[in-house]
């Protein structure tokens, strides 16, 4: 069930009054059964929503309730937009609105329901620092008035003007038009266009930013998610990436997707064992990545890759070689 749904539906009775499941549905582009178990989630969270019985009867909010959660500024709504992962709202730079707005969250929720909520949320941790092997899952930094900056251009619809230092090149300053935001794994994108051509850009790598007032050349609306994956597919068959042909245990599959670029096949081989076409993004992340998976994945092609991973091995035997 998705925070920013249910924040949505909130607004909806807000702005509305009375609505019906249906109309919800239509509103949300769900299923009436998905609005009757959100408002069930509201419910039990203190919320005061009641059904009215009836020809022109549906969902509302207890009057008192549409009165009592103010105070919100822009930030602080959008990042209950974004709520659903707290990490995506600290990629883009709305860490403290979200703990801003989640306090008032509290505030306008019933005397009765306070404490409640407050020991309901005592009982959930999401995205922790490590995993269970003790792995430090580092997101990265980027500094706040960066951040803003970008994200005031994306929302105004502004040319942003950046000092980006791009992987092995000297930073320089260069003008865009923004498009929108994306976080994946901790580490926050800019989508944007320069000189009518799709570019990508890491905002760690954002050295310096600033809204311009020029406006943006961009389209009025835009399907992040079909464009992502647009972006994703020309970065995973483009570049000097390399194709791996490699056996590997069923239990470290997913440690060396974590790694891969891509899976182009995959299939059971005859010992047990998992034999997947993927790619890497150079020789050195090939040779890399196949390398911390020890004796559990074989490279079986190309030929260079087999004979780069013998020589580190060997290399490896004779250092530690018993001397006589």
């Amino acid at each position: 069930m998705r925070a920013d749904r249910l924040v949505s539906l909130v607004l909806l009775l807000r702005r509305h009054g009375r609505l019906s499941a249906a109309a919800l549905a239509g509103e949300l582009e769900v299923s009436t059964r998905t609005v009757l178990r959100d408002i069930e989630a509201l419910s039990a969270a203190g919320v005061p929503v009641y059904a009215e019985r009836g020809r022109h009867g549906g969902f509302a909010l207890l009057p008192g309730f549409q009165t009592e959660l103010t105070g919100l500024n822009h930030d602080e709504a959008l990042a209950l937009l974004v709520a659903g992962s707290r990490r995506g709202a600290q990629a883009f730079g709305l860490g403290s609105a979200l703990a801003s707005a989640m306090r008032k969250v509290v505030d306008a929720l019933p005397e009765s329901h306070r404490a409640t909520a407050a020991g309901a949320a005592q009982r959930l941790l999401i995205d922790p620092e490590t995993d269970l092997l003790s792995r430090r899952l580092v997101a990265e930094e980027v500094p706040d008035a960066i951040v803003t900056e970008i994200r005031r251009a994306v929302f105004a619809g502004h040319k942003l003007r950046i000092h980006y230092a791009a992987v092995h090149q000297t930073p320089k300053w260069r003008t865009v038009d923004p498009i929108g935001l994306v976080t994946v794994r901790d580490h926050g994108y800019l989508l944007a266009t320069k000189s009518g051509a799709d570019r990508t850009y890491r905002l760690s790598r954002v050295l310096a930013a600033e809204e311009l007032t020029a406006p943006a050349q961009r389209p009025d609306r835009v399907d992040l998610d079909r464009a992502w994956q647009e972006r994703s597919t020309q970065f995973r068959t483009g570049g000097d990436q390399v194709a791996v042909l490699v056996r590997v245990d069923a239990a470290r599959r997913e440690d060396l997707l974590r790694t891969a670029l891509a899976v182009r096949a995959e299939e059971p081989d005859a010992d047990g064992r998992l034999r997947l076409e993927v790619t890497f993004s150079d020789p050195r992340h090939a040779e890399w990545a196949l390398w911390q998976l020890a004796t559990s994945a074989e490279a079986l092609a190309p030929q260079w890759l087999r004979t780069a991973l013998r020589n580190r091995a060997a290399a490896i035997a004779a250092c530690y070689a018993v001397s006589s």
